[in-house]
This record gives structure tokens, C-alpha cells and sequence, in this order.
């Protein structure tokens, strides 16, 4: 049998992981933001900046997605796709968290754990499965494995974000308003079809 610590393990390598992404993602958005413009200008680095909020909505998501990965892998013994998916991904986004403090020459949030706990951990639980005689999904099925992991990650923050947005908050590109514009907008009538009635109603007077 697969050990738990194969299958479970999963979960516990990535929390070790994103407890790392959890502290630091929103304040690294923040502080590094002005040096990856300058060094990186065609990167819209405006729309990658996050709340802590917005942190822990999406890492709260993942879990639940990696939870379930590892429960069906436990329960088949290491057999599901899902958690093959999970685990094969995993792997890859330790080696994203390294390319991307390369290509920005600096730290970036869970560059530390991605290769003592995330990359470690994904290659020894694959050499456990094959040990154990599991079949390992390989070729195309693997590449579609991998290739789902941008769709999750997009759709965790998409999710995330929609739940996170301030109520009200103005459409992209509006300049926001002014306290006194607010309180004109908000007063009937103050608005251009308000003045337009006014001189209408002047003019038949």
C-alpha cells in the first residue's frame, strides 16, 4: 500500500508551503512593485498587486482543491489522476516559484519552500509510487495534468478576487470622485439632465 504519507503528505508539504506564500504574497506585491515596473515595464504588475484578503480567500480555495486531490489519491491508493494532477503540479509550480526569483532577481513569495519542501517532496512521492508498482501517468495524460494547473490557479484568484472586491468600487480607468462629487451626484437633480430640466422649466416661465 501507498504510505499516507504519499497522498496525505501532499497536503501537508503544500500548507508548509503556502504558509509562507500566505505571509509574504500581499506585502511583496506591495514593496516590490516599484523596482519589477522599472526592471520589467511590460508586465502589468497594477493588476497582479493583492490584498491580504484576497490572500487568504485564494489560499483558503486551494487548500479545499488540494484537500480533495488527497483524499482520492489515499483512497485509491495513489491511482487517481486527480491526485497524480495535483502531485505532478505541485512539482511544477516549486520550479515556477525558482524561475520567477530568477527572472526578477530577487526574492519572490515561496521561492524559500519551493526547493526544501515543494520540489524534495514531489520527486520523492513519485519515486514512492513507481516503487510501489503504481502506474504513473506519463505522456499525454501527464501533459494534460500539467496543463491544467494555470486553469485552476486562474480560476482560484478569479474566484478570490470576485469575492474580495469592494462593493461599489469604480468601473477600471474611471478617475475616482471627490467627497464633494459624491454628495452632488447623490443630490437630486444635480446632475447634467437636472440642470437641462431647470432651464427648460426657466425658459417656459
Amino acid at each position: 500500500m501507498v504510505p499516507p504519507a504519499v497522498t496525505w503528505g501532499l497536503l501537508a508539504a503544500w500548507a508548509v508551503h503556502d504558509v509562507e506564500e500566505l505571509a509574504t504574497m500581499a506585502g511583496w506585491t506591495r514593496s516590490a512593485r516599484p523596482r519589477l515596473e522599472e526592471r520589467l515595464p511590460w508586465v502589468p504588475w497594477e493588476r497582479l498587486e493583492v490584498s491580504q484578503r484576497h490572500v487568504n480567500v485564494a489560499i483558503g480555495l486551494m487548500g479545499g482543491v488540494m484537500a480533495g486531490a488527497s483524499a482520492l489519491g489515499a483512497r485509491t491508493g495513489g491511482r487517481s489522476p486527480v491526485f497524480q494532477a495535483a502531485l505532478l503540479g505541485f512539482g511544477a509550480h516549486g520550479v515556477m516559484h525558482l524561475a520567477q526569483a530568477a527572472v526578477t532577481r530577487g526574492y519572490t513569495p515561496g521561492a524559500v519552500t519551493a526547493p526544501v519542501v515543494v520540489i524534495p517532496f514531489s520527486v520523492w512521492a513519485w519515486r514512492r509510487l513507481r516503487a510501489e508498482g503504481v502506474p504513473v501517468r506519463t505522456g499525454a495524460a501527464g501533459w494534460a495534468g500539467l496543463a491544467a494547473l494555470p486553469v485552476v490557479l486562474a480560476g482560484v484568484h478569479a474566484v478570490a478576487h470576485a469575492l474580495t472586491r469592494p462593493a461599489g468600487r469604480p468601473e477600471a480607468g474611471a478617475p475616482p470622485r471627490t467627497t464633494a462629487e459624491a454628495r452632488t451626484a447623490a443630490r437630486p437633480g444635480t446632475g447634467v439632465a437636472g440642470r437641462l430640466r431647470r432651464f427648460r422649466l426657466g425658459r417656459l416661465l
